[in-house]
């Protein structure tokens, strides 16, 4: 009972609707980027909802990968040398906050954008929210809320 109470506390303090149970989410490389690295001023909620344990992110190794080779993008870079961050402790943001699971089996669904399929797998597989700026995925939100998935930009 007191399990509950905290949770439904956690959700009330990021934001989140009173009574919510803990929501399950998959998020892509850019919003990671937005919630850990650049702190936009949209991704803040997903900040906060992770902080407070109200979300339960849901990832895969290649998904980590992924974040780590994006980190090492030229472009990339000097953003984190400005907000005195390295690879490394975005890397320790993403361990700390997501949990971890073997890569899905593909889903029926093919995204146009290679790259992005492992999110749609995972979100498939689990049938959770799908947090996503990826107009690739994006556009696929009606056919992804027959497989049980909802895919938004941000919560």
């Amino acid at each position: 009972m007191l399990k509950a109470q905290a949770a439904q506390t956690d959700g009330e303090q990021a934001g989140l609707p009173t009574g919510m149970p803990r929501q399950t989410v998959v998020i892509d490389t850019n919003i990671i980027l937005d919630v850990f690295v650049f702190n936009d001023a949209a991704a803040k909620t997903i900040k906060k909802a992770l902080e407070a344990g109200a979300l339960d992110w849901i990832a895969t190794q290649p998904m980590r990968d992924e974040l780590a080779r994006v980190l090492a993008y030229p472009q990339i870079v000097p953003r984190l040398a400005f907000y005195r961050l390295s690879a490394d402790d975005v890397l320790a943001l993403f361990d700390r906050h997501a949990r971890l699971l073997d890569a899905p089996v593909k889903a029926r669904l093919t995204c146009s954008d290679p790259d992005d399929q492992k999110f749609i797998d995972l979100a498939v597989a689990g049938k959770t929210l799908l947090l996503s700026k990826d107009r690739h995925l994006l556009s696929m939100s009606k056919r992804l809320l027959v497989h049980g998935v909802q895919a938004q930009a941000a919560i």
